[in-house]
């Protein structure tokens, strides 16, 4: 499995938008990309402008197709990567998985 791991800082008084945007995108996902497992949007506690992303593939050709989708270039590069200060992501490996 292959995990991505991003951190989206957004502009002052964008971050209600986005999670909107974040909520079509993850509809999308679940409609159309049976190789995402999971597609999870996180906030901090304390409400700050800060947005963490947590998405797992089956393999490395899932997360591939998913930066390549027609809702991914519409939603996240056209309307949700304008509002952010910065965008930070990492690419993991799997090693433990409790589910499993």
């Amino acid at each position: 499995m292959k995990v991505l791991v991003a951190r989206y800082t957004v502009k002052p008084g964008q971050t209600d938008k986005v999670i909107e945007y974040l909520k079509e995108m993850t509809r999308k996902v679940k409609e159309v990309e049976p190789g995402c497992i999971m597609y999870r949007v996180h906030r901090p506690t304390d409400g700050s402008d800060t947005l963490l992303l947590y998405e797992v593939y089956e393999n490395e050709a899932a997360r591939e197709l998913h930066r390549h989708t027609e809702h991914f270039k519409a939603i996240i590069e056209a309307q949700v990567i304008p509002l952010l200060e910065r965008r930070e992501r990492e690419f993991l490996d799997v090693v433990i998985d409790a589910a499993q």
